[in-house]
């Protein structure tokens, strides 16, 4: 499959005409940071404009749905709650309404209060996470501190901003020790741009875990298809009028492609174009455009 590259009035106006519902990843491609990439939110607004209907689908895990929408607000952004798919939501119910997950267990949260709010907003029962008492250092080969707790029945994990050997330690007790304890992740992601740079992302928080048990995590957000699915499926979305709009060729594009979806990639975060040039690459866009913000061109 080769891809068309963007570049015209007639190139944006063609893809507009083509779908009507637009799913969007966020850092990268509408901000980086708590700044707006160029002309994104024109862009945005035209499409509302046009009738189509707007999604936001991220990996970021660290803030719930209704956190997110407050940063939406706060950046002049319209987006309502139930458009924003986070894959801490799509982890928290995948866990409730997939795999039934059993009221008298309780989560261990490797990760952000994002997670924990979605988490609540289900009514699963956790620990780890924020607690005090999971955010310390140990001393030296003191193993006091790092309990059993038999109610676990999963440990579910995301970007954490304050891991530690504690958390990691808990979380191999209760994957080792507790029956059929659940082994979930949010997201894979192995960086993500930010402040002018990139970062380490959810993926190198959850490597340590699966290096000591020797085996992979259930993955809820994107490439996978639980997040896509759920959101075609709850809005009854057809698939050749959707697009998928990322910066990411590992985890966006190939969300789409996945899923059976196009995809639209942009320049404004981390893959560029001799990422999908090359050969063996993991994913290739339908389109590529150089920021979001080109297509704002319309409404002028």
């Amino acid at each position: 499959m080769s891809t068309q590259t963007l570049s015209t009035l007639q190139d944006y106006q063609s893809v507009v005409n083509q779908y009507d519902n637009f799913l969007f990843d966020c850092d990268g491609v509408i901000w980086e940071g708590d700044n707006i990439i160029g002309q994104s939110r024109q862009t945005l607004d035209y499409l509302r404009k046009q009738g189509k209907r707007i999604f936001f689908v991220t990996n970021n895990a660290t803030k719930s749905r209704q956190s997110n929408k407050t940063k939406f607000d706060k950046m002049g952004i319209h987006a309502e709650v139930d458009e924003i798919f986070t894959s801490a939501y799509a982890a928290a119910a995948y866990l409730k309404h997939v795999l039934e997950f059993p009221e008298d267990k309780k989560a261990y949260v490797i990760g952000e209060k994002g997670l924990e709010e979605e988490l609540d907003a289900v009514g699963i029962k956790h620990s780890g996470g924020t607690d005090p008492d999971d955010n310390v250092f140990v001393d030296l080969m003191d193993f006091s501190s790092i309990v059993a707790d038999p109610e676990v029945g999963a440990v579910v994990c995301g970007l954490d901003m304050h891991i530690n050997y504690k958390k990691i330690a808990k979380a191999h007790r209760y994957l080792k020790e507790n029956e059929g304890c659940l082994f979930i992740a949010t997201n894979l992601d192995s960086t993500f741009p930010t402040h002018g740079s990139v970062y380490p992302g959810a993926g190198s928080t959850i490597a340590p875990l699966t290096c000591c048990l020797g085996r992979d995590p259930l993955v809820i957000g994107k490439p996978e298809n639980a997040m896509l699915e759920s959101i075609l499926t709850s809005f009854g979305l057809e698939k050749s009028k959707t697009i998928m709009v990322g910066d990411r060729l590992d985890t966006d594009i190939k969300f789409g492609v996945q899923g059976g979806i196009d995809t639209l990639m942009v320049l404004t975060g981390v893959n560029k174009t001799e990422d999908y040039e090359r050969e063996g690459a993991v994913a290739r866009p339908t389109f590529v455009v150089e920021g979001l913000g080109d297509f704002a061109v319309l409404g002028q």
